[in-house]
């Protein structure tokens, strides 16, 4: 299978090898168990499987790693969903008395999709997305991920490619994931900036003095704005997008003069900001805020595969997200055929393999497998990403400790 192409008919065919040899089991197992901060945080996690032919399983649960790959193994799924962390195990939520099994916790998440971009983007429409509007994503993590970590003093954050048409935040901060639904609702609203749905025109207004957030996250629009909108998207380069743009100003501004040349020019009038509402319209985030509201709100897992393209739903290591480039993320079909090329130290790990257990050989193995990848850079960040993690509940335990012993 040449390694640019991904045939979705060859799914069934690669997703067993995926779960079997590639999938980082051990890191996924390490990131929900979170330490171990209580006996069953794991267990009492809900996952969802979409099967093939589009059967729909939810509140399955598992009590160990081992388990987990066992069932995934067996039941192949085409899409892995992660809900949230219950009051009872949800496979046993059938048998647990009426109005007992809760949503207790879950991580703080969002969700941006570029089809909510399309009456704003010129070069693609509802599922189709190209380099020139993949810059929206990378607007929209700027953003955000500065005001999760200044604004909210969160730490954790897990930025991930869903795939095809969008990213997904998880904020894992402990605080984070016991936020009550009010909270999520403030911090999702606090972010929200684009109002109305397809009837309202301007969607962004704003009100004097402009909010430090909002002049925070024009800051960031205001170094991408003319590239992306005026070059890129061109949107001063026809009568319609133009009409678009001059659609976005009140009326009584339009009576006055309005330039429009190489960049945007409008009226400037004391307490009025119509230049930078116009930014904020076409590059601003689109959060689908109900899905940061709920506690029980499924989201698709990083390391789920797009049955459509074929990719694999990634970490996005931020230091290079402005070289971030979503069409370089491999697929199934790529990291499958790179496992099969033969290596000259195989029959070395062999022969280490023959020496150890089943189970911890299984474990190499796979380590070895995923690092002969195109995958080992993306499991690198989520390795990463659980170090720090990691680092923090450390330094977190020994504060606690030296309370203790002042006391």
């Amino acid at each position: 299978m040449p390694t640019s192409d991904y045939d979705p008919a060859c799914l069934p065919d690669l997703l067993p090898l995926y779960y079997r040899r590639l999938f980082p089991f051990s890191q996924y197992y390490r990131w929900l168990s979170y330490g171990g901060v209580s006996k069953n945080y794991f267990q009492n996690r809900e996952f969802s499987f979409t099967l093939k032919d589009d059967i729909y399983v939810r509140y399955q649960s598992f009590t160990t790693q081992n388990e987990l790959e066992k069932e995934m193994q067996k039941m192949v799924p085409y899409k892995i969903d992660i809900g949230a962390v219950y009051s009872h195990r949800p496979s046993q939520h059938n048998a647990v008395k009426s109005g007992t099994f809760q949503a207790l916790e879950k991580e703080l998440v969002f969700d941006i999709d570029m089809t909510d971009y399309d009456d704003v983007r010129r070069c693609c429409s509802a599922a189709d997305i190209c380099s020139k509007c993949w810059t929206l994503m990378t607007i929209a993590i700027r953003i955000l991920d500065r005001a999760l970590r200044e604004d909210f003093g969160f730490h954790h954050l897990l930025w991930v490619y869903s795939g095809r048409r969008g990213v997904h935040c998880w904020v894992c901060d402990d605080a984070a994931r016991k936020l009550s639904v009010a909270a999520r609702s403030a911090v999702a609203e606090y972010l929200s900036l684009i109002k109305g749905g397809e009837e309202t025109v301007r969607k962004v207004v704003l009100s004097d003095p402009i909010h430090p957030f909002i002049n925070h996250s024009l800051s960031v629009v205001e170094r991408y704005f003319c590239q992306y909108a005026i070059v890129e998207q061109d949107i001063l380069g026809s009568k319609e997008s133009v009409d678009k743009v001059l659609a976005l100003l009140p009326e009584d501004i339009l009576s006055f003069p309005v330039v429009l040349g190489a960049q945007l020019t409008v009226i400037s009038l004391s307490l009025t900001y119509f230049d930078k509402e116009i930014m904020l319209q076409y590059c601003y985030p689109r959060l689908d805020v109900n899905v940061s509201k709920g506690v029980n709100h499924l989201l698709k897992s990083p390391f789920s595969i797009h049955p459509k393209t074929g990719r694999i739903s990634v970490p996005i290591d931020l230091k290079e997200l402005n070289t971030f480039d979503p069409f370089e993320v491999p697929t199934i079909s790529l990291i499958c055929e790179e496992l099969e090329r033969p290596r000259a130290d195989e029959a070395e790990d062999d022969d280490v393999k023959d020496k150890e257990n089943e189970q911890e050989a299984g474990e190499r193995r796979r380590i070895r497998d995923y690092k002969r990848t195109s995958l080992a850079k993306y499991v690198k960040v989520f390795d990463r990403f659980l170090e720090a993690m990691a680092r923090s509940r450390k330094g977190e335990m020994l504060q606690k400790s030296d309370l203790q012993k002042d006391f």
